[in-house]
């Protein structure tokens, strides 16, 4: 079983926007893509559901949080606003990261973008609950919005398919509804174990996630630490570059992909775009010459939710498993 083809003439690419990789490359991402349509969507587990408040929580700080309301939530990632508009509280919502791409959420204002928290802007929308990520910053300015009295609630950031079931049940305790976020962790788990069907696991290419945006000359080779690597086992794949790289992200070079000798490339839709395409890619130094670019094997998944660790990631397992295991007809 061979991924999804892409010929030099035609690379499906996709509109969705940035996603949180980490919270400077989401931004990065979702700024290119600022101006294209979003077309993706969550699915809500409920509508306007009772809350049991006020919920008192622990927060990834170790702090004490009592949440009495959440009639005006602010959630500072798109991975955590993905997981409260899935509980059913998205009109709640008065304001969102530049990572929330879905299509409930695409009208909000933007008060954040990764690490550039805007206080101002946050405060201006009155929230009564402020959803965080231990790598949400400026420090500033969460102090200044503390220091005004809104509370928030610290989660630590999605990191692997290990992280969604315990993080949805996370917020949903904070927001009061526990047995909702139980549902949504038993539908999470489900979707993605049903996309896992038919996979030959003993037919596992070796994958390299590359990070690409070529408007600013960043390209990068994804090594154990950079997120992908749950993904594309669950998938059915190696990860070939926590295989061969430490760290998060190194510079892509020949030499780090000889190391990680790749049979399929995974990349991001907008990466692939910055690039210039199939084509595009293929010029990158040492691409070429390796399994994957030798047979033109590239994995694709849109921005907005490939990382995002959360209520869809079902779909995207599912998406890159078929791309990396299509039936006969497909190669």
């Amino acid at each position: 079983m061979t991924p999804r083809r892409l010929t030099r003439a035609s690379v499906a690419i996709g509109v969705a926007a940035a996603l949180a990789l980490t919270a400077c490359t989401a931004t990065d991402a979702a700024e290119e893509s600022s101006e294209a349509e979003a077309v993706d969507r969550v699915e809500p587990i409920a509508e306007d559901p009772d809350q049991a408040l006020p919920a008192v929580v622990t927060d990834a700080n170790g702090t004490e949080i009592t949440v009495e309301s959440t009639d005006s939530i602010v959630p500072l990632s798109g991975s955590l606003s993905e997981i409260v508009f899935s509980l059913g509280l998205g009109q709640n919502v008065v304001a969102r990261d530049i990572t929330a791409t879905f299509e409930q959420a695409a009208d909000l204002p933007v008060v954040s973008h990764g690490h550039d928290i805007s206080a101002e802007g946050v405060l201006s929308l009155q929230p009564d609950l402020v959803l965080a990520e231990t790598s949400s910053g400026p420090q500033t300015a969460l102090d200044q919005i503390a220091a005004a009295g809104v509370p928030i609630l610290v989660f630590e950031p999605a990191d692997g398919i290990p992280s969604v079931s315990t993080r949805i049940a996370a917020v949903a305790a904070a927001l009061g509804v526990d047995e909702l976020g139980q549902e949504l962790v038993e539908r999470t788990e489900a979707d993605i174990e049903a996309a896992l069907d038919g996979v030959d696991a003993d037919q596992a290419p070796r994958v390299a996630f590359l990070y690409l945006r070529g408007s600013a000359s960043v390209y990068m080779i994804g090594g154990r630490d950079s997120g992908a690597t749950s993904l594309i086992e669950a998938a059915g794949g190696l990860d070939a570059g926590a295989e061969a790289l430490d760290g998060d992200f190194i510079e892509l070079t020949p030499e780090a992909l000889a190391a990680a000798s790749p049979d399929v490339i995974l990349v991001m839709d907008k990466g692939l775009e910055s690039v210039g395409g199939l084509e595009g890619l293929l010029e990158l130094p040492g691409v070429a010459q390796t399994p994957a670019g030798q047979d033109e094997r590239i994995a694709h998944l849109p921005d907005g939710i490939m990382l995002n660790y959360g209520p869809r990631t079902g779909d995207v397992v599912a998406d890159l498993a078929s791309q990396l295991h299509p039936s006969g007809d497909d190669e």
